[in-house]
């Protein structure tokens, strides 16, 4: 006698397609990422605008010391006043206009620091990547000898050397910081030297050096305009660190990490005379870092 076994199998619920509704959070979440990151753009050139600008709106002199209006409050305070905005620091200078010219100061290091680094590392970059073989070993030997250099440390040692200058943080900072041009070019540069409207310059008789300028070079622009806000706001950060510890831009010029420095003595009878150049810092390095974020989604949609 057969015994017949019945198995019954489970019905399955039938997948709903995606409607518009289940799309509209991730939808949304684009949205208001690519709003942030317009609104950190617009903030950064704000941020810029007005320390081009306002010197000559404002009547303050961020030189001027007055120790008859020392350590005002600032204007939401209950002593504040308009006339001072953001107060007066231990000497009487006003902090809005050091602010201002202190921001200018930190835009003119991370922007020369960073065309600086760029000339550096993207030459050295593109040698390698091209020409490949002993010029790419030693480069690469270049590199790895700079990555393996604490870049804090060695400034300190250079700046305790030679005195502190506008100049000699520029040239400390930019000859430290071009290994990331370096890397990225020689990369790029090896994967586009066997290119083929590399191989028809060459066979219209161009040089080298005319393939790695109009040929090579005009296709790095965006990836090293990336690694430039990655630059500049280390420049910036470490700039300020350096003023903070005295070996930076030398008083009185005006600078955040010396406004710092200046105000953690009376931190307890006056916060915000560190806490206002705290902020502008971290504003000012989030703004350019978020630039290059805006930047690198720009690339990848493209």
């Amino acid at each position: 006698m057969n015994v017949m076994t019945i198995t019954t199998m489970a019905p399955t619920t039938p997948t709903t397609p995606a409607t518009p509704s289940t799309l509209a959070p991730r939808r949304f979440t684009g949205i208001a990422a690519m709003l942030l990151r317009r609104s950190f753009l617009v903030l950064l050139a704000g941020v810029v605008l007005a320390s081009l600008v306002g010197p000559w709106l404002i009547h303050a002199d961020p030189y001027t010391q007055n120790l008859l209006q020392r350590m005002q409050e600032p204007v939401w305070s209950a002593d504040g006043s308009w006339v001072h905005v953001f107060g007066t620091d231990h000497l009487g200078r006003d902090v809005l206009a050091r602010l201002l010219y202190g921001v200018r100061v930190s835009a003119l290091i991370g922007v020369s620091v960073a065309l600086m680094g760029g000339a550096i590392g993207t030459t050295l970059g593109v040698l390698a990547g091209y020409f490949g073989g002993n010029v790419d070993r030693a480069i690469s030997f270049l590199i790895t000898a700079r990555l393996s250099l604490p870049i804090i440390l060695v400034a300190l040692a250079v700046v305790s050397m030679f005195g502190t200058s506008l100049f000699i943080v520029v040239m400390v900072l930019g000859l430290l910081l071009w290994e990331r041009y370096a890397l990225v070019s020689r990369t790029m540069a090896a994967s586009l030297r066997n290119a083929e409207f590399v191989t028809a310059s060459r066979i219209q008789g161009c040089s080298h050096w005319q393939i790695m300028w109009h040929d090579i070079l005009p296709n790095l622009f965006t990836n090293l305009l990336i690694v430039g806000t990655i630059d500049a706001a280390l420049a910036i950060t470490l700039e300020a660190s350096l003023s903070f510890l005295g070996l930076g831009v030398p008083p009185p010029m005006p600078s955040l990490g010396l406004m710092i420095a200046e105000g953690k003595d009376n931190i307890l009878f006056q916060p915000s005379l560190v806490v206002i150049p705290s902020v502008v810092l971290f504003l000012l390095v989030l703004c350019v870092n978020r630039c290059g974020e805006y930047l690198r989604a720009r690339q990848a949609k493209d």
